[in-house]
């Protein structure tokens, strides 16, 4: 049974990170019970960043930057792909990564640094790539919104996904700037099983919540795509055209999928999640995942590591074709305007003449 403190997280386990000397694990200490432990609070640190936007050269991602205002994520989702990078900051993947946060504070101020400079060339910039941008902790630290209000002062194109509630805040800015074709939002739709979906993203909000954000932000005039991700073998798979529909009748216009990813730590931890919560399907589960990726729990190889490969990552594909071009969803929408972008005028410029 898990103790009370640490109820509404996706995982009971702390193991050390990859690359600690020591690891420490819990044990009877004879006082009593685990239950009379307070509850495991989240804990925010700030980090003043050097840089924000990080640059890659993956085939596999619709974007080359990105920028992120957090690290680790309250959402707790115990499938997150991103769990493995908090053992660079010496803590675990496990609780830590839901509980031990950190905020940039001075995340727009960089931003606008970077933006300014001379040498940089405009291109579409991803927000909450890595971790939720519009997680619980962004209503009191409003680092996201401040990065927005940068993004649109320079009529700067961005991409954001999220399954926070807290999106729609924001939604002065993003209708305002969706009206000029910079802006489009992912929203990620797991299940559509409010139990499954508690167990599995314990801090997130609720299916059905999520599908009012997506009609919030097209009522705004805002694009969302319905990201159908991570798609999970013998446990969500038969909803997929449940859940390509449910988003379409909320008002999004395209739609993805990708499978789900075990990375380093988060084989671990989703197998001993099956085992506590879908101890009758855990077998199952890990089997079509391996087969997939040749055996292993997961194949990080470009181009194989998003979807897997054979007849059920080919079926899944199918099914998901099939879906889109029934229920009139695009997989490839217009790309974002970059013609507009400007650098505002700061104080001690000298105007033009003209």
């Amino acid at each position: 049974m898990m103790s009370s403190s640490i109820r509404s997280r996706g995982t009971a386990t702390n193991a050390s990170g990859r690359f600690e000397k020591f690891e420490t694990e819990p044990c009877d200490d004879g006082w009593g019970p685990d239950d009379d432990l307070p509850p495991l609070r989240t804990d925010v640190r700030d980090e003043v960043a050097r840089s924000l936007i990080t640059y890659n050269r993956s085939p596999d991602l619709p974007f080359d930057r990105s920028i992120n205002p957090y690290r680790g994520c309250e959402h707790g989702c115990v499938y997150c792909f991103a769990r493995p990078t908090h053992a660079y900051l010496g803590l675990s993947p496990g609780l830590d990564f839901e509980t031990r946060l950190t905020a940039r504070p001075n995340a727009a101020a960089i931003l606008g640094q970077e933006l300014s400079a001379r040498s940089y060339k405009v291109s579409p910039i991803a927000l909450g790539t890595n971790t939720d941008p519009y997680q619980p902790v962004e209503k009191a630290r409003l680092i996201t919104r401040e990065c927005l209000e940068v993004l649109h002062d320079y009529r700067h194109p961005i991409a954001i996904v999220t399954k926070g509630t807290l999106i729609e805040r924001d939604l002065d800015i993003l209708s305002d700037m969706a009206q000029d074709g910079l802006v489009r939002v992912g929203i990620s739709l797991t299940t559509l099983d409010a139990d499954l979906s508690r167990r599995m993203e314990p801090r997130a909000p609720s299916p059905q919540r999520r599908l009012t954000i997506i009609r919030r932000l097209t009522e705004a005039g805002v694009p969302v795509r319905v990201m159908t991700s991570p798609v999970v073998p013998g446990l969500t798979d038969h909803e997929l055209e449940a859940l390509l529909e449910a988003g379409r009748d909320a008002g999004a216009d395209a739609a993805s999928w990708i499978m789900l990813r075990l990375p380093r730590e988060v084989s671990e931890l989703w197998q001993e999640w099956l085992k506590t919560h879908e101890p009758a399907r855990a077998e199952k589960v890990m089997s079509k995942l391996r087969e997939m990726h040749g055996g292993r729990d997961y194949d990080p190889r470009w181009g194989h590591r998003m979807r897997g490969e054979g007849e059920y990552a080919e079926l899944i594909a199918k099914r998901f074709t099939l879906a889109v071009k029934r229920l009139g969803l695009a997989t490839r929408t217009a790309e974002l305007r970059c013609d507009l972008f400007s650098k505002p005028a700061q104080a001690g410029d000298q105007l033009s003449l003209f």
